[in-house]
Order: structure tokens, then sequence, then C-alpha cells
């Protein structure tokens, strides 16, 4: 078999009714998704399936749907005989990587997706943020504006060559926002987020969570894990602890990890979970990975047992 990567969403790709198709086809998917209901003592399950959109972007709640979407569609390519060659996930989309991996149980790493969102959202409350995505403008020289504001304000995501979101403090990132803007940027977008998320204003939420991946089981990966913090395939079960610690706080460099994923000789790519973010991104970065969504009914229905 082509060696394949799957390629895990992270944020932003919620949307009501996710979920719904998989159940409604697969009893696995609906076993998983009763499975989460229970363990996270809420209705996940109705809320992807129901909405309203206000409840599911709400971080608390859109990163174990994320996360529960993203492993069931892996687990029915799993049935289907289709297995990663190596794995990477966008920022929250890590954890649904290693869960593919077998470097973390399912149950243990829904909860801690589930306690990380509460506390990305605390944080934001505690310590309010900003983020914004900047369109058009060189990572170095917007890497140099944020390390020229007074503020609290770091490029946050390197995405794609020449989309980079920046997040921090509201004042500093509006600044830097219309620095960039100054500086050629074609577009700076606003984005509707509870909080500056990969900036030091998470500190908090990540010194808890440091606490709970340290108590938790990493086992050693089944295939390498390409890390949002190194952008390099780790094979190491503390290595990928370490960094996912590290990662609350830490840019995702997702654009270098998409060309570590493609110097391990990986020509095909599935994007496992909802939407088609990330498949959009990698055919910024470098064309030669051909991306296939992997988050409906059809799409995996469609593959061959």
């Amino acid at each position: 078999m082509t060696d394949t990567a799957f390629l895990f969403p992270g944020q932003a790709s919620q949307a009501v009714g996710m979920g719904k198709d998989l159940c409604d086809t697969f009893p696995l998917a609906r076993e998983m998704f009763d499975m989460a209901d229970e363990i996270l003592g809420f209705g996940l399950t109705e809320i992807c399936f129901g909405g309203p959109m206000e409840e599911l972007s709400k971080t608390s709640v859109t990163q174990p749907a994320v996360f529960l979407h993203s492993v069931v569609s892996a687990r029915l390519l799993a049935e289907k005989g289709m297995a990663p060659t190596i794995v990477a996930g966008h920022s929250l989309g890590e954890y649904s990587a290693l869960v593919t991996a077998g470097v973390l149980d399912l149950s243990a790493a829904l909860r801690l997706v589930r306690r990380r969102g509460e506390l990305m959202q605390e944080a934001g409350t505690v310590r309010p943020g900003a983020m914004a995505a900047i369109l058009g403008v060189d990572d170095a020289k917007l890497v140099s504006l944020c390390a020229a504001d007074a503020g609290v304000v770091v490029a946050a995501n390197f995405n794609a060559p020449g989309q980079i979101v920046i997040s921090g403090e509201a004042e500093a990132v509006a600044r830097v926002g219309t620095a960039a803007s100054e500086a050629g940027a074609k577009r700076v977008i606003d984005l509707p987020v509870s909080g500056a998320f990969h900036s030091e204003l998470m500190q908090p939420a990540s010194e808890e969570m440091a606490k709970l991946l340290e108590a938790a089981e990493f086992s050693s990966p089944t295939v390498p894990v390409v890390t949002n913090v190194t952008a390099a395939a780790e094979t190491d079960a503390e290595r990928l602890k370490e960094l996912l610690i590290a990662q609350m706080t830490a840019p995702v460099r997702w654009t270098d990890s998409v060309k570590a994923v493609v110097d391990a000789g990986v020509t095909h790519a599935c994007e496992v979970g909802p939407g088609a973010v990330l498949k959009g991104l990698v055919r910024r970065i470098d064309r030669s990975l051909e991306v296939q969504t992997m988050g409906t009914s059809e799409e995996i229905a469609a593959v061959a047992a």
C-alpha cells in the first residue's frame, strides 16, 4: 500500500451536523459517540448533531467535538484496512494524531481534550486576548513586526506561506495588524476565538495541562508523529509528552510540518475529521502532497475494504 499521511484538523473545523452521517451509517461511530457522552458527562453528540453553533463553537465543546469526529473517522478507516505511515495534527489535532498512533488511550485523550478546552476558555477570560489572520506578508517580516511591538503579540500559527495567525493582547494584535497592512498585507482578518491561543497568555492553562499530561500514560508510537513544536517526526513517547506540554504556548509550525511529511517520502495524505481546512493549506505549501478529505460517511464508504 502507498505511504499515506493522516492529517488531523484543529479548532475552527466544526460545523453543526458533524458526525451525524457517520453515526447513521456506521455502528462503530454511534458506539464511539455514545461512549464519549458517557465519559464527558454531557450530551456532546446532541450538540454536534443539532447545535446551536454558538454552543458548538465554545472552546470547551469544540475541542472534544473535533477530536471525537477525527478519531472516529480514523477508526472507521482502520476497519477498512487503511492505516497511516506518518501522522500530524494542527494544534488540537495533535491529540487525534497521538491517539491514532497509539500513544494516548482514546478515553484518556478525550478527558484531556475536554479539560484543555475548558482551561483555554478560562484563560481567555482571565487574560483576554485576540487573534488575527494575516495574509500576504512574508513569515520573517511578520515575526519582526511582532517583536517590534511593546505588547504581548506573537506569530502563533504558521499555516502556509503568506498565511500566519498572530495572537496576544488585543491592542497589540490590532497594532501589528495595522503595521502588516502598511507592509503590504492583502488582508487582516480578526478571528472569533475565546482567547489568545499559542501565546504566553495561555500560560495558566498550559501549567494546569502540564500536570495532567505529566500524569498521563504515553506509549511508543506505532508510526512517527510530526509535532507542532518541532515540525519533525518524533518517535519517543517521553519526547512526545514534553512537546505536547510545550504546545499550548508555542507556535504551530504547520508549514514546516507538511514539509516534514513530504521529506519523509509521502505523496498522499488524508485529512481525517471534519472539513477541508488542511487540504487548502497543503495546496499552498506543497502541491506534490495530494490530500483527500476523509470525514464524511460517503468518503469513508468509498474506501475499498
